[in-house]
């Protein structure tokens, strides 16, 4: 039986079953409501219940005392409806909303899927999950001190583990490290979610998505929450490389629904390429001569976001509809 969920002060209304949490429910339908563990040890997902009936589920009793059941207090992650709701809490709205933590983490898989990319698959504890908006990124705590930042890859709705795209950087301590000496189950810490790189959901401008080598990261991880919760705008895809091994999940996109245009700046004879070449933000004008009434996301080296801001803005494209992440590699030995 579905039950209707309403959320104050929002309004915004979704439906759950009795067997499906408010908190999964919350997230199926697309509203993102605070949470961390999602098993009911942390309590960042208390709220209050207005009116109607739940079952709490699995909460503990130093997580969510009697007093505080006896007030209308739950957490999300545990209870489920037993009658149509009315919910009190707070909706994520956009970065400044999720708290930023510091968190240790196994390195549950490491998989070459280049010669020079790596995608690490990152496991948190038991009791922690790690919220966050698509398109923003963690940063590793090294330990001299410094930190080393690269874009979540997966969809927030994905969150088993968080995954990485590290290229190899030429003189970079830690992406040697990553390369040559890392190892499955090694231990590290991050902080996180950072970033304002995340999509703009109340629009409905077509999109455009410019990635450049392993700025291809954060988009995934848009596109795939965009898809999840059955995003209707227009999405196409550019993603621009060296050569056809930079494109280093070249199945993935092509089985999206999205226009997807790959781009090769300087293939190899080797690579018998028939595509799109030069620089990925041309290929975008060639395409989209006038940007008035599209949104664009890039992510790649700051030269391409220098120029292709430039250069798109110059073809209509209003500023506040261009939303970037450029990223610097680190100095040599760092």
């Amino acid at each position: 039986m579905a039950f209707q969920i309403s959320l104050s002060p929002s309004g915004h209304h979704y439906t759950s079953d009795a067997t499906t949490t408010l908190l999964e429910a919350a997230l199926a339908a697309g509203f993102t409501l605070p949470y961390g563990c999602r098993n009911g040890a942390c309590g960042s997902c208390k709220g209050k219940v207005l009116a109607g009936e739940i079952d709490h589920g699995k909460a503990q009793p130093n997580v969510l005392s009697d007093d505080e059941r006896a007030k209308g207090m739950a957490l999300f992650c545990c209870a489920t409806a037993r009658s149509d709701l009315t919910l009190e809490c707070r909706e994520v709205g956009n970065a400044k909303d999720i708290p930023v933590r510091m968190l240790p983490c196994r390195v549950q898989k490491i998989e070459r899927v280049a010669e020079d990319v790596i995608i690490l698959s990152l496991k948190l504890p038991t009791n922690e999950r790690l919220q966050f908006l698509p398109g923003q990124y963690i940063e590793f705590l090294l330990k001299d001190g410094k930190r080393r930042a690269f874009s979540i890859a997966n969809a927030p709705h994905s969150d088993e583990f968080v995954t990485v795209h590290i290229r190899r950087v030429d003189g970079g301590a830690f992406t040697a490290h990553v390369f040559e000496t890392m190892k499955e189950k090694e231990i590290l810490r991050f902080n996180g979610p950072l970033g304002s790189f995340y999509l703009r959901e109340e629009s409905t401008k077509p999109i455009i998505f410019v990635a450049g080598g392993t700025g291809f990261a954060p988009i995934k991880s848009i596109i795939e929450h965009a898809l999840h919760h059955g995003e209707k705008r227009q999405m196409h895809l550019y993603w621009g490389a060296q050569n056809r091994a930079g494109l280093y999940l070249p199945e993935l996109p092509s089985s999206w629904p999205v226009h997807y245009v790959p781009v090769l700046s300087n293939a190899e004879a080797s690579d018998a390429w028939q595509g799109r070449s030069g620089f990925v933000h041309h290929a975008v004008l060639a395409d989209f001569p006038d940007l008035a009434d599209a949104q664009v996301y890039a992510c790649g080296s700051p030269a391409m976001i220098d120029a292709a801001r430039a250069d798109f803005i110059r073809a209509g494209l209003p500023e506040e509809d261009f939303f970037a992440d450029a990223f610097s590699l680190a100095p040599l030995g760092s």
